[in-house]
């Protein structure tokens, strides 16, 4: 037994060792390498760091790299340990401890800072509203920008501040942006910094040009403010002009009963009612936090196309007025009139009344809203969820259940009532298709979420919910008997002691409002054109403009040719000296093609006669200087028909050239031992067709060649 344990032991150390080794070499943060969660205590990182020295310790450990493993492990345990310096890494992810983010070590030679030097050499001129460290106090690393800017802009903007600590004009706008911090983020806009020498490669990615510069960062997308002032005025212009115009609506008269009637989009309907034509920021910047649950519609009280709806909804007309709706738009949930209404306050009401009173699961946000998980037993939180088909004929179930949950007497803090679709919600149904009816028409399931996955429930046994069943005499009754056989499963499911029927494991909802593949690209094309237009200046308009007027002008000057060759083309064919159709000469020539003819020369003599291929003979037409003008295009004429071929060669020989060749090739065919006394003009006209490869030739040659060449020739 103990021979197996000491095995056992050493296996444990082999792997522990392994995954040490695997977490230094990948560059792990801190907590990798002590092998920790980002939430432990002082005491669990104390317990990981003796357990890892007793492994790596130099003095214990006989592995190559054990000094260099100890030293990673020694650096991450004094960051952890100091809790300064694990808040700095935890926030910017810095690990030097000499980073600007910490504050001054103190000199204890001389008994006086490093900043109090810095001061008495430089001066006092950096203190006050110029201290640079108020924009250290901001600032974020590249890494934590992602985390911490582009994750929440979703709902929230953020004004990013480029800076350099030795940027004199950044010392000097110092004041400006305190102002601006303080007048924005009361209103719901966050501020960050980011220091331009570290972050190279977030500059480029921001499309930041100079330092410094402010980025407004909404939705994930970055635009550059452009101004040299960084007044108040300006940048709540810049930010207006960048805010989504599909938050807002404007209402009046004619659309008011169709926005709010448009609540099937599973959103509440806001009402902003203002005296004055030009909306506040604050409202804008509150639409666009809730612009997922909340469709915002704007009221100007001094137009005359919304005297119907004040007069319907008592609204006064020199206060600004917030209504919010849910289903029922003839009576709003909450009101609150104001001359200026706090954002807080605009937060917390619209925050209030996020939800429908029957709202949709449509997304794993809404259900976190509407059924949030409370492990504990006595606190439980049920979710009584309907589920239908997404189609109109199951409207009136909708309906229904929408009363039931009016007339339930419990806290929305302990049951919640929702509906959902079946054929959106596929994955979460089957997970919990354990003891569902499937022959029912109609489903209702209660459940508790227990964490993020793990949820109980029970399903409700229900006949009928709508008016068309012959079952019942009317549709109080059904909503009267489904009502009581909630009521009754509700009070049971609530006690502390109480069981559910079953649990289940469930993934996250499927999001519904998830744009499509073709929105996802219009969406990209739409900022990459505004981007293109935020980022272009004069110059680039310039060079634009001058490419686009080359390009036209070429244009222009090649239809102005084109136009005045047809135009001399039609006055040739008026005037009898072009036949036909304008491209009549073109077609002419490509209707007969030429054969290329090769001479035969010393230089060509083994491309055209010795290397032939098996099977493959050249022609060759023997002329001389006088003759060769009149007899090649008969030859060429002659020879046409067989252009297609791949074992023919055609060719011509001027006799001057060639005679030797030519004598010597017919004293061969003779079998004469005497050089032959040749007449070159007896031999213009013939036709020698040569097999290179197995070296033999034919000859044709006129009989009275001076008699008839003339006659044929013409």
């Amino acid at each position: 037994m103990s021979s197996k344990a000491t095995f056992g032991s050493w296996i444990c150390i082999g792997v522990l060792v392994f995954i040490t080794l695997l977490r230094i070499s990948e560059g792990g943060s801190p907590y990798e390498i002590l092998g920790i969660e980002t939430d432990a205590t002082s005491e669990e990182v104390r317990r990981a760091y003796k357990r890892l020295v007793k492994t790596w310790h130099p003095d214990k450990s006989e592995h190559p790299e054990a000094s260099t493993v100890f030293v990673k492990i020694k650096q991450a345990y004094e960051l952890l340990s100091d809790a300064d310096r694990r808040r700095i890494y935890d926030q910017h992810g810095i690990l030097n401890e000499d980073s600007y983010y910490f504050p001054p070590k103190s000199d204890l030679n001389k008994g006086r800072s490093s900043s109090d030097q810095f001061e008495n050499f430089f001066g006092n001129q950096f203190s006050g509203d110029n201290d640079i460290s108020f924009y250290h106090k901001i600032s974020i690393s590249g890494k934590n920008y992602d985390k911490k800017v582009v994750s929440k802009s979703k709902t929230i903007p953020h004004l990013v501040i480029f800076y350099n600590d030795w940027c004199f004009r950044c010392t000097r706008l110092i004041s400006s942006f305190k102002k601006l911090i303080n007048a924005l983020e009361p209103l719901g806009i966050y501020f960050a910094a980011v220091n331009a020498a570290y972050e190279p490669l977030l500059v480029k990615k921001s499309g930041v040009s100079d330092i410094p510069s402010v980025i407004l960062v909404l939705d994930g997308h970055s635009y550059v403010y452009r101004e040299n002032i960084y007044t108040l005025a300006k940048i709540k212009e810049f930010v207006r002009k960048k805010m989504p115009h599909s938050i807002t609506q404007r209402i009046d008269d004619n659309n008011v009963d169709e926005f709010l009637g448009g609540w099937m989009d599973n959103r509440v309907r806001a009402l902003v009612f203002e005296p004055r034509n030009r909306t506040r920021l604050r409202y804008l910047l509150s639409a666009y936090a809730f612009h997922h649950r909340v469709a915002f519609g704007l009221v100007h009280l001094n137009s005359s196309t919304s005297l119907q709806i004040q007069i319907r909804y008592e609204v006064s007309t020199i206060l600004d007025t917030l209504l919010v709706f849910n289903e029922d738009f003839h009576r709003p949930l909450a009101t609150i009139s104001l001359p200026e209404i706090p954002v807080k306050t605009l937060n917390q009401i619209i925050s209030s009344n996020q939800y429908l009173m029957l709202p949709r699961l449509s997304s794993q946000q809404v259900m976190e809203g509407v059924c949030p998980a409370e492990w504990s037993r006595p606190r439980k939180r049920l979710c009584v969820i309907l589920i239908t088909e997404n189609n109109d004929s199951y409207n009136h179930a909708r309906i229904n259940f929408r009363n039931i949950a009016l007339q339930t007497e419990y806290s929305k803090e302990r049951v919640r009532f929702a509906y959902m679709f079946k054929n959106k919600q596929i994955d979460f149904i089957n997970a919990i298709s354990k003891g569902a009816e499937t022959n029912q028409v109609y489903q209702i399931v209660i459940i508790w979420r227990c964490d993020q996955t793990h949820l109980k429930y029970e399903w409700i046994k229900v006949a009928q919910l709508n008016m068309e069943s012959n079952l019942y005499d009317s549709n109080e009754y059904v909503i009267n008997v489904t009502k009581r056989h909630l009521d009754k499963t509700i009070q049971r499911l609530l006690k502390a002691g109480e069981a559910f029927r079953f649990e289940a494991f469930v993934e996250n909802l499927f999001d519904e409002h998830s744009q499509t593949f073709i929105n996802k690209w219009l969406a990209k094309f739409g900022y990459l054109c505004e981007y293109l237009i935020d980022h272009l200046e004069k110059e680039h308009i310039l060079a634009m403009l001058s490419l686009i007027g080359t390009v036209v002008f070429m244009f222009a000057v090649g239809y102005i040719m084109v136009y005045f060759v047809r135009a001399e083309e039609e006055s040739l064919k008026e005037r009898g000296q072009l036949k036909g159709h304008p491209n009549f000469l073109m077609k002419q020539t490509r209707s007969t093609p030429e054969l290329k003819l090769h001479e035969l020369r010393a230089e060509k003599y083994n491309g055209m006669v010795r290397l032939l291929k098996p099977g493959c003979r050249t022609i060759i037409l023997v002329t001389d200087i006088k003759t060769r003008p009149k007899l090649i295009p008969s030859f060429h004429k002659a020879v046409w028909p067989y252009r297609k071929s791949k074992t023919l060669l055609f060719g011509h020989m001027l006799i001057e050239k060639g005679l030797l060749w030519y004598a010597e090739l017919l004293r061969l065919s003779l079998c004469e031992s005497k050089p032959l006394n040749i007449n070159p003009r007896n031999c213009v006209g013939t036709v020698i067709a040569l097999n290179g490869h197995r070296k033999y030739f034919c000859m044709y040659h006129a009989k009275h060649p001076e008699s008839v060449r003339d006659e044929k020739l013409e």
